[in-house]
């Protein structure tokens, strides 16, 4: 699990929310969802509008930009999460939208010291 802090799209205030992620090289991977249900969550609309934010891991805090995977890489990335739960499918087709692949890269200039390793 980690920790994600995003800015707020309507209020510019901190907002932050615990999710399940993978790793993928330097990158950190979580899904978009709602419980699976219809709506987008609050944390993936804030990163819409302000793809930069900050991540909490056991091994300190990594400054991020986020982007939602497409076509092989999100191919790719949706592979490993169906290694990870089996049913995900399954849960994806109850939503009418594709589920978003998220992808949190360290942003540029980002230090090995600022992430605590």
């Amino acid at each position: 699990m980690l920790r994600l802090t995003t800015v707020g799209r309507r209020t510019g205030q901190q907002r932050s929310v615990i999710l399940g992620y993978f790793e993928d090289g330097a990158n950190l991977v979580s899904l978009a969802m709602n419980g699976w249900g219809e709506p987008e969550p609050a944390w993936w609309l804030n990163l819409q509008a302000h793809p930069d934010a900050t991540v909490d891991l056991v091994d300190g805090t990594r400054p991020v930009r986020a982007h939602a995977a497409t076509g092989d890489e999100r191919s790719r990335l949706w592979a490993r999460w169906r290694e990870i739960d089996k049913n995900l499918d399954g849960y994806a087709a109850r939503r009418s939208s594709e589920t978003a692949v998220v992808v949190l890269v360290p942003r540029p200039g980002t230090s090995e010291a600022s992430r605590g390793t």
